[in-house]
């Protein structure tokens, strides 16, 4: 059974720390976070190759939030620091998309049920 079950997710201060965890039930070899605001679309915020060697960020993210994987684990991370009231959102993670540069929700096969990030002022 296809499964991802994001963690780590909470209330932070701007300009705080969190890190969110990605536990895949199989082995994707791209794997990324996207997140949606509140009454916003869904949008692309990270993803990974295989080996790491590969990364996407958007740039509303860049300088701010890396994402790595253990492959070991079978989990992807996402290190979220200098978070800003504007990332409250609830993260997901999502593998097995139609193309490596695929930022579009639409192009991601599997789906975590999502993990709730709020950043106050």
């Amino acid at each position: 059974q296809v499964q991802l079950v994001e963690s780590g997710g909470g209330l932070v201060q701007a300009g705080g720390s969190l890190r969110l965890s990605c536990a895949a039930s199989f082995s994707s070899r791209f794997m990324g976070w996207f997140r949606q605001a509140a009454g916003k679309e869904r949008e692309f915020v990270a993803s990974i190759s295989w080996n790491g060697g590969s990364t996407y960020y958007a740039d509303s993210v860049k300088g701010r939030f890396t994402i790595s994987r253990d492959n070991a684990k079978n989990t992807v991370y996402l290190q979220m620091n200098n978070l800003k009231p504007e990332d409250t959102a609830a993260y997901y993670c999502a593998a097995d998309p139609s193309i490596i540069t695929a930022q579009g929700p639409s192009q991601w096969r599997y789906w975590g049920q999502g993990t709730q990030v709020t950043v106050s002022s």
